[in-house]
């Protein structure tokens, strides 16, 4: 957690004038300074930091006072600091974190969500197109029948059997037909461009040129539903609940560290530091009879300076421990009662939610029971239109029908036949509905993100 090194060089130039014999020279006093200080910080998990520093210095003066003209300084410390109540199992930074890692989370489950939510819309723009195809060919099998209605009727008029105005009514028939089959080729036209915006890319040069084939056409296969099982897949995996399990968790993490807050801020402390100084020593005899002259000389180097660090020449040390408590309410007691709400909001919303979730999954299982029912009546609604066309088909040529008759029975087979497919699109897409709704929300849903408690 939080590293970071720091380096900083100084150089430095101080002139002053002199203004007193204590001055340390007669005109003037200058210095120069260059110093190198590099530093490392670090926190740790628990709570605490430490940090090492180096730093190192040259010096050089013309003042008589000092007895070092150039002296090399070295030291090194070392500070640790640890929080043993308040800020020990959770501060500000880890809570951050932690909060951060379930937001990213809550975005990984919101980016599934989108993902079923389009491939349920891919599906579904499928089986329109699967359905409109089929739908056209009921009618042109219906205008097919029409024409075939057109050619006895003209058959009979010629030999004389029918009168001619029933030629009329046929041709009447016949346009309607062809009218059925200009709206269902548009209806492809329509489901296929949906479809091609969901899966294609629109900057391909060939975007709106691509024809899409379906390899599936709508068929019906019963199955049955485990109710159930299918509210219990739902309340565990659902992206709507995990996002809220999720945030019901990370609104528990800044209870806790807002409970933490309330604690005495108890912090341990150490510091620990080596010193090391050389250079060229001159020691002054100010108040001699020889005016300040130098007695003897000796120099250290540098390397002599960096052993009084390694041979721990002059350690310095300090331990303490610093204890403070607010008196009185406290602004952390305010945050800890609001979050605590929160907390009970959440956990609230999250049993409505649940409650909505099984009531949802119910709803979609109820509409793959009754459009499954829907399609064995309308197939059976189908067969008996079949039946009935049939039977006025062999009465008009036994002259004991009308062509109305048998118009109105092509109409019913045309009409019973696309309600049929429009049960088994009606099946295929509650399938689909009943599988979405154990991963996500049918309509979408929104996005969740904690804030960090401060």
């Amino acid at each position: 957690m939080g590293a970071g090194p720091d380096h900083a060089v100084l150089a430095k130039r101080n002139n002053q004038p002199s203004t007193g014999f204590l001055s340390g020279s007669a005109t003037s006093t200058h210095s120069n300074q260059f110093a190198n200080n590099v530093s490392i910080e670090q926190s740790v998990k628990s709570g605490g930091s430490y940090s090492v520093g180096w730093d190192s210095a040259r010096v050089t003066t013309n003042s008589i006072l000092s007895s070092y003209p150039t002296q090399l300084n070295s030291s090194l410390a070392l500070s640790v600091s640890q929080p043993l109540v308040r800020n020990f199992k959770v501060d500000a930074t880890r809570n951050q974190l932690y909060v951060t890692q379930k937001n990213r989370e809550i975005a990984d489950v919101q980016l599934q969500q989108q993902v079923v939510v389009t491939t349920r819309s891919v599906r579904n723009a499928y089986w329109d197109l699967a359905y409109a195809r089929a739908s056209l060919q009921v009618a042109q099998q219906a205008l097919e029948l029409a024409n075939e209605s057109l050619r006895n009727t003209r058959a009979r008029v010629e030999i004389g059997t029918t009168p001619p105005i029933d030629i009329t009514e046929a041709q009447a028939e016949v346009a309607n037909r062809e009218e059925a089959v200009i709206i269902a080729e548009a209806q492809i036209g329509t489901s296929e461009d949906t479809l091609r915006t969901l899966i294609y890319n629109p900057n391909s040069p060939d975007f709106w040129t691509l024809h899409i084939e379906t390899t599936d056409a709508p068929v019906f296969n019963p199955t049955s539903v485990d109710v159930d099982g299918a509210v219990r897949n739902a309340l565990d995996k659902r992206s709507d609940l995990v996002q809220s399990k999720k945030s019901l968790e990370a609104n528990d993490l800044n209870l806790k560290y807002l409970r933490n807050q309330t604690l005495p801020d108890v912090r341990a402390q150490l510091d620990y530091g080596l010193t090391g100084v050389g250079g060229t020593y001159v020691p002054r005899n100010i108040f001699g009879t020889d005016g300040g002259a130098t007695v003897t000389q000796s120099d250290r180097g540098y390397i002599s300076v960096l052993g009084d660090l390694v041979n721990n020449a002059y350690p310095r040390w300090t331990a303490q421990v610093n204890i403070a408590y607010p008196i009185g309410h406290s602004q952390q007691e305010a945050s800890l009662a609001q979050s605590r709400l929160q907390y009970n909001q959440t956990l609230t919303q999250l049993k409505n939610q649940q409650l909505q979730v099984a009531t949802q999954v119910r709803e979609s299982a109820r509409q793959v029971v009754t459009n499954q029912k829907r399609v064995e009546t309308t197939r059976a609604a189908r067969e008996f239109a079949r039946s009935r066309l049939d039977a006025e088909q062999r009465k008009f040529a036994a002259g004991t029908s009308t062509n109305f008759l048998v118009f109105q029975a092509q109409r019913d087979l045309a009409q019973a036949a696309n309600n049929e497919l429009r049960a088994i699109l009606d099946y295929q897409k509650s399938l689909i509905d009943l599988e979405t709704v154990q991963q996500v929300p049918l309509n979408g849903g929104g996005t969740t993100t904690v804030a960090a408690a401060r």
